[in-house]
């Protein structure tokens, strides 16, 4: 809701902090981990209201590159490797 509802980095900033404050109270101790992750990277969380960006392409990339380097085998020649990705992909 945070991220659909919400468009001012600030506002979203200051929902995110009620909803720590949330689980904390909740007495949850299964949601406290997660909290805690959530705690750790919020600067990062809250950037997707920089440009309402993710970094969905980048991750698709990585596995892409993930499963060409599965069907190689291996890479044993990384110059040749660049070569094929960036001739695959580019």
């Amino acid at each position: 809701m945070i991220f659909s509802k919400n468009t001012n980095k600030g506002v979203a900033y200051t929902k995110l902090a009620k909803w720590f404050n949330d689980v904390t109270e909740s007495g949850f101790k299964s949601f406290n981990t997660i909290s805690a992750t959530f705690y750790s990277h919020y600067p990062e969380i809250l950037n997707f209201f920089n440009n309402r960006s993710t970094n969905a392409s980048a991750e698709s990339f990585n596995a892409k590159l993930k499963a060409f380097r599965a069907t190689q085998r291996g890479v044993v020649d990384i110059e040749f490797f660049l070569f094929r990705v960036a001739k695959i992909y580019a």
